[in-house]
């Protein structure tokens, strides 16, 4: 691996985790659609989360937003834990939520909450 992609599988290891990282980055399973990960890999995460202009945490609050008005709900079960170890925290996500309903729909934010409390209940339980 070049130092590229030792920067971006590092980068994927902090926001996702380290096995998914190495996962991505091999992209060599037998696993139906596995280079699906090689594929967001060097489109999203190598071209994308490591250009220069906006802070993780910015880029974070813009894929939240994007997400749920896709209601994308499995990329909203990676991308919340990831925005937390961005910086972001659950009362923001929350007001991202909100603010969604008001340009992506109400039923697209309703169902983002409901994926998100389901999430995000671990965190909270931490904190008690």
């Amino acid at each position: 691996m070049n130092s590229k992609e030792e920067e971006v599988k590092a980068l994927i290891a902090d926001m996702l985790s380290p096995e998914i990282a190495a996962a991505m980055a091999n992209g060599e399973s037998r696993e139906f659609g596995a280079y699906m990960g090689r594929l967001a890999f060097d489109n999203v995460f190598a071209s994308l989360w490591t250009r220069p202009g906006l802070d993780r945490r910015s880029r974070s609050l813009v894929t939240l937003g994007i997400l749920i008005a896709l209601r994308a709900h499995e990329e909203l079960h990676f991308h919340i834990p990831a925005a937390l170890r961005n910086g972001l925290s659950q009362k923001e996500i929350e007001e991202v939520i909100y603010h969604a309903s008001g340009y992506a729909g109400f039923p697209a934010a309703a169902s983002a909450r409901a994926v998100a409390a389901k999430i995000l209940a671990p965190y909270a339980a931490e904190k008690e």
